[in-house]
């Protein structure tokens, strides 16, 4: 995903708010989705943290990721209680996000 990507799933999408991390979903007639983008704050802290939570909810996104319509653009802004959450518990959060985008 692009800047440009981003800013329009921010302006237009809908938000997800869970505990490990805040989705911002829009649903766009795409041939080559879905489209997943992540934002980690510099709030959260120094890069290897930041890095370590991108990877930790990369990966329970990736093996959601088949289960997820084609159509949607989704940005993922993690928390940083992420990084203490087991993967079982973020790939959790994950489906249900997953679950909740394509019941819509």
């Amino acid at each position: 995903m692009r800047s440009k990507d981003f800013r329009r799933v921010y302006d237009t999408g809908s938000r997800y708010a869970g505990p490990y991390f805040a989705a911002f979903c829009v649903r766009e007639e795409q041939p080559d989705g879905p489209k997943i983008g992540f934002t980690v704050p510099r709030a959260i802290g120094k890069a290897v943290v930041r890095n370590r939570i991108r990877r930790r909810v990369r990966e329970a996104v990736r093996t959601h990721l088949e289960r997820l319509n084609p159509q949607w653009s989704i940005v993922f802004n993690p928390r940083r209680k992420a990084f203490d959450a087991s993967l079982a518990e973020l790939q959790r959060e994950v489906e249900k996000l997953f679950l909740r985008c394509n019941g819509s």
